[in-house]
């Protein structure tokens, strides 16, 4: 861990082992049973690129079972929605024990591929339930840390405006930025919020300049929930929050803390259900909370006014003792100037 980074204290780090601990399943209904020695056959279908922010998560945690030996993985990336379905069905036919992959654009040709193959455990990235015997859903539950890192944003401001670069105006990114705001006005009422949406889960150039744009117009603090915001503060010299995976060592002395998504637990135990045939239709979506370890925060104190580290330290701490809710607030987030 890098000088001047916060991640979880000794307190918030016991807290999560004892919430963990406490709720084997994460209220899937399901205990995780231990793994299998033989390794099962997993594919993932990515609409973008395996380095986007939100696919890489899956993809990391896939690549670690896959070195543990508990899985052989495969996966095709740039796939155009057209051509969901006709990939789905090849990796099903191809003897896939799991299917993994985002199916926001897709839904129904992905349900029925699903229903078609009742043998194959099937693993989406969903707005929506799961469905059948076989079609399980996830999605990044990040509300929490988003929450967190709103509060260190709120103090590090000086102009008390913060300008918000989202992809789509969906759930899944909705939650996030709302949590960002809330937290945000938890300790600083003053602040003020442009929101805009660039309609693309992977277009850094058109989100640069969606950035610089706010950043003309006072914007200190970036929220860089797509890739390009944080280039554009970084240019201007001015501060960004990370959404999703960790890219402050890209960006020296820009990224003041992130929000980050684990996927390991998510996959994890869809893997060991597979193994043990008990995979079942579910949501996942509790396994990105911070208690299971879906979830966490990381702050460069270095960037932050003196004393906020340890206002989030206290608020984090709350979160996994289940004192503090943050709420899921998945309605479209709007300017506030």
């Amino acid at each position: 861990m890098k000088s001047g980074t916060f991640r979880l204290s000794r307190r918030a780090m016991l807290s999560a082992m004892a919430a963990a601990a406490a709720v084997v399943s994460f209220g899937l209904g399901v205990p995780a049973p231990a793994m299998a020695a033989d390794p099962i056959k997993v594919s993932a279908i990515y609409t973008v690129p395996v380095e986007q922010q939100w696919v890489s998560r899956i993809h990391k945690a896939l690549n670690a079972a896959q070195e543990r030996g508990d899985i052989t993985y495969e996966f095709s990336e740039n796939v155009a929605n057209t051509d969901y379905e006709r990939v789905m069905r090849e990796y099903a036919e191809n003897g896939s024990a799991l299917i993994l992959g985002e199916v926001f654009g897709v839904e129904r040709a992905a349900r029925k591929v699903a229903a078609d193959y009742p043998e194959t455990a099937f693993l989406m990235g969903s707005s929506f339930g799961p469905e059948g015997d076989n079609f399980s859903v996830f999605d990044n539950y990040i509300h929490e840390p988003s929450y967190l890192v709103g509060m260190a944003a709120g103090k590090a401001t000086k102009s008390n405006k913060i300008g918000m670069v989202g992809g789509f105006a969906i759930p899944e990114v909705n939650r996030l930025m709302n949590a960002f705001m809330e937290g945000a006005k938890s300790v600083n009422p003053d602040v003020e919020f442009t929101v805009t949406f660039i309609n693309s889960w992977y277009d850094p150039p058109k989100a640069k300049e969606a950035a610089f744009a706010m950043i003309d117009k006072g914007a200190d603090v970036m929220y860089a929930e797509r890739f390009g915001v944080s280039d554009a503060a970084k240019e201007r010299g001015v501060l960004a929050v990370g959404n999703v995976i960790d890219t402050a060592a890209d960006y020296p002395g820009t990224i003041l803390g992130s929000a980050l998504w684990h996927m390991e637990p998510t996959v994890d135990h869809a893997i060991a259900a597979v193994k043990a045939g008990e995979f079942k239709a579910e949501d996942y979506g509790k396994l990105s909370y911070m208690a299971p370890g879906g979830g966490t925060v990381v702050l460069d104190s270095s960037l932050l006014p003196e004393g906020t580290v340890a206002e989030v330290d206290t608020k984090q701490a709350e979160i996994l003792d289940g004192s503090f809710t943050v709420k899921v607030n998945d309605e479209e987030p709007k300017s506030s100037m």
